[in-house]
């Protein structure tokens, strides 16, 4: 038995198996994440509006409770109280590793919540975005035999042991033991950008984040690298709202379960695929994967996108049970037509596990009868997607709800649902 109870579950998720209710970034422009905007924003007092016992970090202010954000998690207790930490605006270089099951939140100094601002929304070929606060760790596992594993490479990693976070090699990855602790149930950050700018161009693993059998909410963050930039490990549910991800070689990878809503996909250049999902063979059924919805995919300036016309593909499977899909999301030109590839042209792995879908995308780079000539992409309908979808059934009460409600095509649905809403997308009656 690991993570929340079945019950508990039962009680809060449930996923939609009727009408798409995926919010219209047509008509629908995203709110940013506004639970803790008063603490985040920048008076003199800087707890002022703060949770009771949020601890303080700054480079500089005299005030503060520690100068790093690594020092402040390690001073928190391994028990079952939730915990803030409020960062400062400034560069951190430093390695972040949360362990702890309980709740944990790191708030990153910004008015952009209180003023009602969005970080993802306005990026485009002139403008990128930048938060207040920066966390820099700058490492590659280049040739990929530098390190032992890429965790080693990752900015910020969360999960419950070092095994657990491991990528390991091969289409199965690292063989996690069976008794191995589920992480922290409720981690969250706002407002925080995490960069590993090893290089300027592909040169092996380089991670910005990776989580592993925990779940984590990231609101209004960005995430910079070039190789391998978010990881979701085995049993890792990932939520990122609002978020900009920035990458070139199979940037989102991994085991989990991750979905992405209101965001931007920042494409440095075209490598490998967008999406590189291992799927897990299981006794149980499941959902892993990677779910992209009302999203914008395009390249990060004009230079990149004169480069890249027709040539970034939206994934390969880098075993043949990979699972992702874009929906509702608008392609800029550097998208390749046909949509997937294979993994390789002599090591295909597609076959009838794989999946690899679109649906209802937009912008000069879809093109679903390419897609569906591919003989790889599936171009779903509304039947089809709808079991994929993030239903208004899945909010729970006042206490997981972030943000303001969107209006969806068919109804209501929160932009902002909690990452705990993962589990019924992946293996809710597992846990």
């Amino acid at each position: 038995m690991i993570g929340p109870s079945t019950a508990f579950l039962a009680a809060l998720l449930s996923l939609s198996l009727s009408a798409p209710v995926l919010a219209d970034s047509n008509t629908a422009a995203p709110y940013p994440a506004t639970t803790f905007a008063e603490c985040q924003a920048k008076t003199a007092d800087p707890l002022q509006g703060c949770p009771e016992g949020t601890i303080y970090v700054s480079l500089n202010d005299t005030k503060a409770d520690f100068t790093s954000i690594q020092s402040a998690i390690l001073s928190i207790p391994n028990d079952t109280v939730s915990y803030y930490i409020l960062i400062a605006a400034g560069n951190y270089y430093e390695q972040l590793n949360v362990t702890r099951s309980a709740p944990l939140y790191l708030l990153g100094q910004s008015n952009l919540p209180s003023q009602g601002k969005t970080y993802a929304a306005d990026v485009n070929y002139n403008q990128t975005a930048q938060n207040d606060v920066q966390v820099w760790y700058n490492v590659a596992n280049v040739g990929g035999d530098l390190f032992s594993d890429n965790v080693y490479t990752s900015v910020l990693t969360i999960g419950p042991t070092l095994n657990a976070t491991l990528t390991g090699s091969g289409t199965t990855g690292f063989a996690v033991p069976d008794d191995t602790p589920f992480g922290t149930r409720d981690f969250r950050a706002y407002n925080i950008d995490f960069r590993n700018e090893y290089a300027p161009y592909s040169d092996g693993p380089a991670l910005a984040v990776g989580v592993s059998r925990a779940n984590a909410g990231f609101y209004s963050c960005g995430f910079y690298s070039w190789q391998d930039t978010v990881y979701v490990g085995k049993l890792g549910n990932a939520y990122f709202y609002d978020v900009v991800v920035a990458g070139e070689t199979d940037f989102l990878y991994g085991f989990g379960t991750l979905y992405i809503t209101k965001s931007t996909l920042s494409l440095r250049h075209c490598g490998g695929g967008i999406t590189a999902w291992k799927g897990t063979n299981t006794t149980f059924t499941n959902k892993y994967g990677v779910y992209i919805d009302s999203t914008q995919v395009l390249a990060n300036n004009w230079t990149t996108k004169a480069e890249i016309v027709g040539e970034c593909a939206l994934g390969r499977p880098w075993n043949d049970a990979h699972r992702s899909v874009f929906m509702d999301s608008y392609f800029d030109t550097s998208i390749l037509p046909a949509g997937y590839i294979e993994w390789q042209p002599t090591l295909p792995r597609v076959d009838n596990y794989t999946f690899m879908a679109t649906w209802e995308d937009y912008g000069p780079g879809w093109d679903p009868a390419a897609e569906e000539a591919s003989n790889i992409t599936l171009v779903l309908n509304d039947t089809e997607v709808a079991p994929l979808s993030l239903a208004e059934g899945c909010v729970p009460g006042k206490q997981w709800q972030h943000g303001k409600y969107l209006v969806g095509r068919s109804q209501r649905l929160s932009p902002v649902l909690d990452h705990i809403n993962l589990i019924s997308l992946s293996s809710a009656h597992k846990l």
